[in-house]
C-alpha cells in the first residue's frame, strides 16, 4: 500500500495502463490467431482481406507501447510472407 499521495496515485494510473495493455496485446493476439487459421485453412482470399486489418492492429500495439519497433516490423513482414506462400503454393 502506497503511503504517499504521489505513490497512490502512480499505483492506479499503473493499474488502469496494465488494463488497457492487457486488452491490447489480447487482441492484437487474437487477430494474429484468426489470421493463421485462415491461411492454413486455405481461405487466401478472406486472408488477403485481413492483412491491412492485421498490419493495423500490430502498428497500434506498437504505437501504444505494447510491442518493441522490431517486434512488430518482424511480426508483420512473418504474416505477409506466410500469406504469400501459401498463394504461391495454391
Amino acid at each position: 500500500m502506497a503511503n504517499h499521495k504521489s505513490a497512490a496515485k502512480r499505483s492506479r494510473q499503473n493499474a488502469r495502463r496494465r488494463l488497457r495493455n492487457r486488452a491490447l496485446k489480447s487482441s492484437y493476439r487474437t487477430e494474429i490467431k484468426k489470421f493463421i487459421s485462415l491461411v492454413t485453412e486455405k481461405k487466401l482470399e478472406d486472408a488477403q482481406k485481413m492483412l491491412p486489418n492485421i498490419h493495423k492492429v500490430i502498428d497500434k500495439a506498437h504505437t501504444k507501447g505494447v510491442l518493441p519497433k522490431n517486434t512488430a516490423s518482424r511480426n508483420k513482414s512473418n504474416l505477409t510472407m506466410l500469406l504469400n506462400k501459401a498463394s504461391a503454393a495454391a
